[in-house]
């Protein structure tokens, strides 16, 4: 994604109510290999009428495809739960929508940013941009952050604002993460080099903390926040652009008044990059710019050098610091969020750019066994037919396939058993970055020519039908969140839509 490097005179720490905190924690300890849950289905796991032992890690691989928890109905974060495997609920129409609402009611959400080929304007939202939506006191909301500098707070069933709209210093690319357990929080990053917790328990929504890009040490290439932090047993998991992986205690509470409180403390870091990868890659372009996922006590993200890692965090609550367990390098920057199932066993994309002889090994999209470390890779596909190819959109489960979709328009459904490709179809828009979403066999993907398709995938045996087709105008590259089958998404063209039947 595009650079854009503040200068900041002196070393910025975690702000609290403007007060520094400590943020120091090594990694001392070995790991121990990723928990695996049950084999794979064709259906959501079911709850089994025998008992069970109780999970006691940190993401119940069980938990593949289900919503975020069951304190706070709705989808929370990107791609929906620690797993990156829940995409909202249908039923998502059948025929083709119709425009709900827009926002705003006029005009574009645009600002001026500044990368590495100087000011420009942005408009609207873009990779990854998914919205949250979820249940708040007898009503919906949807919450996303834009290229405004700003996120808004809207009345998913009119489009209205809720609350004002809380400005950052610059554009926001990522997606926001709605606070699992109850506490009116949302978490969000910008390009203004922070990442924030603000309240939403007020009449106007309130930072309640940031942590600064410049927090720690060492950094390397930018200070945005793309990702989509996880927050689980008041833990907050998040990696940056500034090649650095945190964990927050956030040490959540009420004050007096009722109103929520956080007194978080950086509790652990560590680079996204070894000395190996930088050898690999000649340049020091390595922020972390997917989102991390969870699955058993194993936290899994990759870089923009092509390093996927995973660190064990069984410990963290006893005081051991996480271990790094796993390592593979996929040779070419890694945007694309990592995607676990059932038995542990990770999804990954890859772009094609560097045209390294390791991406050539390893492909563009892949399977990998994190209990086999020396030998990880399960199967894997090649999407090279030009420079740059691959992929930008994080893979979905459905069922028994993976589905893929690339840059260049393919969209691959694969067998999560073989790698073999069951089908293929083609949008020709030039770019897709969006990352599909499929509910209740009905597959919704966006391009980069404003349009929005519709495909029954339900039979995953067989080439997918287009249900429809809608013209919305604006490359969309942003993810659409569903809920209760309504499609809530924005577009480069500077507006926000809701469609439904």
């Amino acid at each position: 994604m595009p650079v854009n490097r503040l200068a900041l005179s002196g070393a910025l720490a975690i702000v609290v109510a403007g007060t520094a905190a400590v943020v120091l924690w090594r990694r001392s300890h070995e790991g121990t290999p990723p928990q695996v849950g049950q084999p794979p289905s064709s259906a959501p796991v079911a709850a089994s009428t025998a008992p069970s032992p109780r999970f006691t890690g940190w993401s119940d691989p069980a938990g593949v495809g289900r919503p975020y928890g069951d304190k706070v109905p709705g989808l929370l974060t990107f791609r929906g739960n620690p797993t990156r495997t829940y995409y909202g609920t249908g039923p998502i129409p059948r025929t083709r929508p119709t425009e709900k609402w827009a926002f705003p009611r006029s005009g574009a959400m645009c600002s001026t940013s500044v990368d590495e080929h100087g000011p420009s304007e942005w408009c609207g939202s873009g990779w990854t941009g998914q919205p949250s939506v979820f249940e708040r006191n007898g009503r919906t909301w949807v919450v996303f952050g834009a290229y405004d500098r700003k996120v808004h707070f809207l009345d998913a069933e009119t489009g209205e604002r809720i609350l004002p709209d809380f400005p950052t210093g610059d554009i926001i690319k990522g997606s926001v993460t709605v606070d699992p357990d109850g506490y009116p929080i949302v978490y969000t990053g910008s390009r203004d080099n922070y990442y924030r917790a603000i309240a939403i328990d007020r009449e106007v929504p309130t930072e309640l903390w940031k942590l600064s890009a410049d927090a720690v040490s060492p950094t390397k290439w930018n200070n945005d926040w793309d990702g989509a932090g996880l927050v689980i047993d008041d833990y907050l998991f998040e990696g940056g652009e500034n090649s650095q992986f945190h964990i927050v205690k956030l040490n959540r509470g009420y004050d007096a008044a009722g109103k929520v409180t956080v007194a978080p403390k950086l509790v652990f870091n560590a680079p996204g990059w070894d000395d190996q990868l930088l050898a690999d890659i000649g340049h020091g372009n390595v922020s972390i710019e997917n989102s991390v996922a969870i699955v058993g006590d194993t936290v899994y993200f990759a870089n923009s050098g092509g390093l996927v890692q995973g660190w064990d965090i069984s410990g963290l609550k006893a005081g051991r610091a996480p271990t790094r367990v796993f390592r593979f390098w996929t040779g070419d920057d890694t945007d694309a969020t990592i995607v676990a199932d059932e038995q542990g066993m990770l999804y990954v994309g890859s772009e094609y750019e560097k045209a390294s002889a390791r991406s050539k090994e390893v492909g563009q999209m892949m399977k990998l066994d994190p209990s086999k470390p020396d030998s990880p890779l399960v199967w894997k596909l090649d999407d090279r037919p030009r420079t740059p190819a691959g992929v930008w959109g994080t893979p979905a489960l459905y069922k028994d396939i993976a589905i893929f979709d690339t840059t260049g328009g393919d969209v691959h459904g694969v067998d999560r058993a073989t790698g073999t490709v069951r089908w293929t179809f083609h949008l020709p828009s030039g770019q897709v970055w969006q990352s599909p979403v499929v509910i209740d066999g009905t597959l919704v993907i966006g391009d980069c020519l404003g349009d929005l398709h519709a495909y029954d995938v339900s039979d995953t045996t067989k080439p997918p039908t287009e249900l429809w087709t809608m013209k919305v105008g604006g490359c969309i590259e942003s993810t659409p969140a569903v809920w209760k089958g309504r499609m809530y998404f924005g577009t480069r063209a500077g507006a926000f839509h809701a469609l439904a039947a």
